[in-house]
């Protein structure tokens, strides 16, 4: 299983800071890498939201974290909300500003918690995007061998079974775009159909597959990927390997993923809209919520939940347009 090695590629802080700044700044981002295990998405978050506080700051003259006052948090996020910052999105930067304010206090770098008092802003509940099954399989179709150009390019041949056997793992599994392309060929268990995990905060789960996915995987690497890995040993172990032999990265699985619905003629949604309908369509087939919980990995049974949501917020449509009294 290939470790999160993007993680490396967190920018440094951001030059023109204050040294008061940028030093505590570099320490909460090694915090987050080195001790946390926390993805290179969620940490270029938080640095992309304290890069940002910190110049607000120090254009009004803060020099230190101790310059870090409520006011000044709180003009910067009403800053963020003027410019048409999603709630969503004010939310988080809210979040790591509470979440550098705990370290900054605990490491020494600030003589008190300058977000301790800070509320988190209340979001309103979005209901996560989800496509039906015939979609899905719609989708996937699009992506058989047997429907490239002849004569058959071995190229355009080995990236289709590649596609189809990544689509049908990601519905399969309920995996994120990280997990998936993270996968090395000694992580799937073909006997058993199970796939070896890293989720984030570096957590390890056994996933099952059906006999769907299996399928798709044995001809992707039996056909499809000793064409990709020919030549370049650059994907090393990798389960799935991009057109140059290198491990297929994420930017890559939602192009994948955007051609295959284009082909469907289905509205083009992101990867996780796959793992959102996988969990929605167990948990609408009768599947324990807990379950659905550990499948995808999920530190909370709240998270978890919100796709009982989904299948009452569609049962209500339907009745809405079936029932005579509705």
């Amino acid at each position: 299983m290939a470790a999160p090695s993007d993680v490396q590629q967190v920018p440094p802080p951001a030059a023109g800071l204050p040294p008061a700044l940028a030093e505590p700044l570099a320490a909460f981002l090694d915090h987050l890498q080195f001790e946390r295990a926390r993805s290179v998405h969620t940490i270029r978050a938080y640095a992309g939201d304290l890069r940002s506080l910190f110049a607000f700051a120090a254009e009004r003259g803060a020099s230190s974290v101790d310059d870090l006052t409520m006011a000044t948090v709180r003009a910067w996020l009403a800053a963020q909300r003027t410019a048409g910052g999603a709630p969503a999105s004010v939310a988080r930067r809210a979040a790591s500003v509470r979440t550098f304010g705990a370290f900054a206090a605990e490491r020494g770098f600030a003589a008190s918690d300058i977000a301790g008092r800070l509320r988190q802003p209340a979001v309103p509940a979005a209901l996560p995007t989800v496509l039906d099954a015939d979609q899905i399989d719609a989708a996937i179709r699009t992506r058989a061998p047997a429907d490239a150009p002849a004569p058959a390019d071995p190229d355009l041949v080995a990236v289709r079974l590649r596609d189809g056997a990544l689509l049908e793992m990601i519905y399969a599994t309920g995996v994120r775009v990280s997990e998936v392309t993270g996968l090395d060929i000694g992580d799937i268990d073909h006997e058993r159909r199970v796939a070896r995990v890293l989720g984030k905060g570096g957590k390890e789960r056994m996933v099952p597959f059906g006999r769907s996915a299996a399928a798709a995987l044995r001809g992707y690497l039996d056909d499809g990927r000793p064409v990709l890995a020919a030549g370049s040993d650059a994907g090393g172990r990798a389960l799935f390997l991009g057109v140059r032999g290198g491990r297929l990265d994420p930017r890559s699985v939602r192009r994948v993923l955007a051609a295959a619905l284009t082909a469907a003629q289905l509205p083009v949604v992101g990867p996780h809209a796959l793992r959102h309908s996988a969990a929605t369509h167990l948990l609408a087939g009768g599947c324990d919520l807990r379950l659905v919980q550990e499948l995808l990995g999920h530190a909370s049974l709240a998270t978890t939940q919100r796709y009982t949501h989904v299948s009452v917020e569609r049962l209500r449509s339907a009745l809405s347009q079936a029932h005579p009294r509705a």
